[in-house]
């Protein structure tokens, strides 16, 4: 009886191993499955260093990208360079995880059913952006490092994300041999990843600050004699604009209009605007992390203020981010969330459609609206409406100094035309003016054919059509009108 007894005990206590040990894996088989079937040495969905995810098209149906059985990439050389730090390379020298993240939306993975995609039924993805977007933007860099981004601010479809330097992926130069500095950086997605010393561009951080807790503001006015004096610290004007308004003051990019006002709204309110509008947040797009930027304050005098004021000092941003920015104040203090991946089919069936999501409101409407009026000043009274094809282009240039360095470049807007809901970033490095140099290349894109939206039809309006973009128009090219 004894024995049977022991027996019976050791049965159970084995019975509860066993049901403990299938509990655990179920919980491990949910939460870690995903990792399971994508790790790297699956012959089921690898093939040798990359995935075998299916094609990869642009908006408007370029193939862009055949990853069934290796990379093979597009027929024009421009366009590989131009999208390879979205696709990456195919020896993994460019970190380009968009396909990875929806890698189990393109081979056909679920939990309950496992890989049932069969071969034949590869997917395809369709991306939000313009192959001759990108082309355009990139010719436009013409090798200088940096970045110009545009999306839809209604829709969220970002039409472009190039960085620069780049290089075509079926001749990839020796990068590690060049002695020349074309390569400089090349590994870098310069959109998503790098943050930057913003300068002037983030005046209008500081301009809605004070639209919002300075009530006089608009009747103030100041003095500008090239220099002045906050905190001990001198702020360096690069002109003598003698007495000005606040209107005015950011026409001419004062200086010492903005350090002042950066004083009277103070270090704390200055941080929390900056986070307001997802300056200082890590970000997601597609499910992909983007570069955290920063403005920290504490401890800071009334001159690092200032200088924070008119985006220097410790001041960090990414282009990612400060182009979403200009989408809530062209969308009136909200704007759709940023997205790359548009749609994913497999023969008839849709795995995956892009949804409009609208960011959390940033900025009270009526402060998104006095800012849109003083920075459509500024494109027809300082840079010229001429550059711009007509089109009512809103925007802010931006030069960032650096000790001992050229400064970086920076010009970044939105178009306020109901045809061309459109935001736009252009940051490079050792650029000079931003004035000079960065707004021109957002005017650089040629026209294209009307084609929108290929990619995906847009929640609202529920039925649109395309029309060609206007001569020389900004780098957002592709204009949609209901």
């Amino acid at each position: 009886m004894k024995k049977l007894a022991l027996r019976a005990y050791f049965a159970l206590a084995l019975a509860a191993v066993l049901a403990i040990g299938a509990f655990a894996f179920t919980i491990s088989y949910f939460v870690k499955a995903d990792d399971w079937v994508m790790f790297s040495g699956s012959p089921h969905v690898y093939s040798g260093a990359n995935l075998s995810v299916g094609y990869v098209d642009d908006r408007d149906g370029t193939r862009l990208l055949d990853a069934t059985d290796g990379r093979t990439y597009s027929d024009d050389a421009q366009t590989r360079a131009a999208t390879m730090h979205l696709l990456g390379d195919r020896y993994g020298y460019i970190y380009a995880p968009l396909l990875g993240n929806f890698a189990d939306k393109m081979i056909g993975y679920d939990k309950i059913n496992g890989l049932y995609t069969l071969r034949e039924e590869y997917s395809t993805a369709q991306l939000s952006i313009s192959a001759e977007v990108q082309k355009a933007a990139l010719e436009a860099l013409n090798g200088r490092r940096g970045t110009i981004g545009v999306y839809n601010y209604q829709t969220g479809e970002i039409l472009c994300a190039v960085t620069s330097p780049s290089y075509d992926p079926d001749n990839m130069p020796d990068v590690e041999s060049d002695t020349t500095g074309a390569y400089t950086g090349v590994y870098l997605n310069r959109f998503f990843d790098v943050t930057y010393t913003p300068g002037s561009i983030f005046k209008l951080v500081t301009a809605a600050a004070a639209i919002e807790n300075i009530p006089d503001i608009d009747s103030q006015s100041f003095q500008c004699n090239g220099s002045s004096i906050i905190g001990g610290q001198k702020i360096v004007c690069e002109g003598v604009h003698g007495t000005i308004d606040f209107k005015n003051g950011l026409a001419h990019s004062c200086n010492n209009v903005f350090g002042d006002i950066a004083v009277q709204v103070g270090g704390k309110t200055l941080e929390r605007y900056a986070k307001k509008a997802g300056l200082t947040e890590a970000l997601s797009c597609d499910g992909y992390t983007t570069a955290k930027g920063s403005v920290d304050l504490s401890g800071a005098d009334d001159g690092d203020v200032a200088w924070a004021g008119i985006g220097q000092y410790t001041d960090q941003v990414s282009a990612y981010a400060f182009m979403r920015f200009m989408g809530v104040i062209g969308g009136g203090g909200e704007a759709a969330e940023p997205y790359l991946m548009a749609k994913i089919t497999r023969g008839e069936k849709t795995a995956y459609e892009a949804k409009t999501e609208t960011s959390s409101r940033a900025l009270k409407a009526e402060t998104a609206a006095k800012l849109t009026e003083y920075l459509r000043n500024n494109v027809a009274t300082m840079y010229g409406d001429w550059q711009f094809g007509g089109l009512s282009v809103c925007a802010k240039s931006g030069t960032a100094e650096r000790e001992g360095q050229t400064a970086n470049a920076m010009f970044a807007g939105f178009v306020l035309d109901s045809s061309c809901p459109v935001a736009f970033v252009v940051f490079v490095e050792n650029g000079g003016s931003g004035s000079a140099v960065a707004a021109p290349m957002a005017a650089k894109a040629p026209a294209l054919p009307p084609s929108y939206p290929s990619a995906s039809t847009p929640p609202t309006p529920t039925t649109s059509r395309m029309t060609p973009c206007r001569k020389r128009a900004t780098a957002c090219c592709l204009i949609w009108a209901v």
